[in-house]
C-alpha cells in the first residue's frame, strides 16, 4: 500500500493521533500533517515500454494464429509447435512470451468480431425485410356460450412491427403453414404465382424465401446477385423516376 493510504488509512479509518502514526511510520508530525491535508492521490508510475524479443516476429505468428483459427480442432498446431517453429527461425523467447501474445491475440479477435463466443450475437434493429419472428400462445375465448382453449400464432415483422393474428383450435404443423400463408397474404403477396425473392444483396431476400417455403410453395427462387448485380449492369432494364 502506498504510503498516503497508509496515513490516511491510520488517521481517517483506525483514528490513531498524529503522535502513533508518528511512531508507527516514522515520519515527523508536520510531514504527516503535510499529507494529510494535501488532498492528493498516491502518484501512479507508468511501466515503461521495452523491446521485446518476439517483436521482429510478431507478425509472423499473428499470421499462423489466423491460419490456425480456421482450421479444424484436431488440424490445429499447438503453441508449443509455434514456439518450437519460432525458435528455428531465431527466436531466443520462452514460451510464456508466445502464450501471452497468443492469449491477448484471441482477446483482441473476439472484440473485433463483437462476441464472446463463435461470431454470433442477437441484433437489436432490423431493415426491411430482414427478419420475421413467428410464435403461438395459448389464450380463451367463450364460443357458441362454451369457454374454449385456444392456439394463437403471432407473426411478426421485425422492421415494422406489423403482425397478423390467428387462432386455431389444434396446435399442429398444418397451424404453422397457415399462419405464415396467411402473413403472406395480408401482406399482398399472390402465393399461385411464382415467386422470386430480391433485395440489395440476396441476403435479406433468403428470410422471405425461407418463410414462403415453409408455407409449402416450391416455385419460388432466390436472385442472390440481386440489386448489386443488377444496378451494375448497364445493359439490364431500370426504371427511373419518384418511388
Amino acid at each position: 500500500m502506498g504510503l498516503l493510504n497508509v496515513i490516511r488509512n491510520l488517521r481517517l479509518r483506525q483514528g490513531l493521533p498524529i503522535r502513533e502514526i508518528e511512531r508507527r511510520t516514522g515520519l515527523s508530525r508536520n510531514t504527516i500533517k503535510k499529507y494529510l491535508k494535501a488532498g492528493t492521490i498516491e502518484p501512479k508510475f507508468t511501466t515503461p515500454e521495452r523491446p521485446s524479443k518476439l517483436d521482429p516476429f510478431a507478425e509472423k505468428l499473428a499470421g499462423w494464429l489466423k491460419t490456425n483459427a480456421g482450421r479444424p480442432r484436431k488440424e490445429r498446431q499447438t503453441l508449443k509447435k509455434m514456439h518450437a517453429d519460432l525458435a528455428a527461425l531465431g527466436f531466443t523467447g520462452s514460451y510464456n512470451r508466445v502464450a501471452a501474445f497468443a492469449r491477448f491475440w484471441h482477446e483482441q479477435r473476439l472484440v473485433s468480431q463483437q462476441t464472446t463466443g463463435r461470431g454470433t450475437f442477437v441484433p437489436l434493429a432490423f431493415g426491411p425485410g430482414e427478419a420475421f419472428q413467428f410464435d403461438w400462445s395459448e389464450d380463451w375465448a367463450i364460443i357458441a356460450g362454451k369457454q374454449t382453449k385456444l392456439q394463437v400464432a403471432h407473426t411478426k415483422l421485425s422492421h415494422s412491427r406489423a403482425f397478423t393474428v390467428r387462432a386455431y383450435m389444434l396446435q399442429t404443423h398444418e397451424m404453422l403453414f397457415d399462419a405464415l400463408t396467411q402473413a403472406f397474404t395480408d401482406a399482398g403477396v399472390d402465393l399461385n404465382k411464382p415467386m422470386i425473392t430480391t433485395c440489395g444483396s440476396g441476403m435479406t431476400a433468403a428470410v422471405v424465401l425461407f418463410g414462403a417455403r415453409l408455407t409449402g410453395k416450391s416455385d419460388v427462387a432466390l436472385y442472390d446477385g440481386s440489386w448489386s448485380e443488377w444496378g451494375l449492369d448497364k445493359d439490364t432494364p431500370k426504371a427511373q423516376g419518384a418511388a
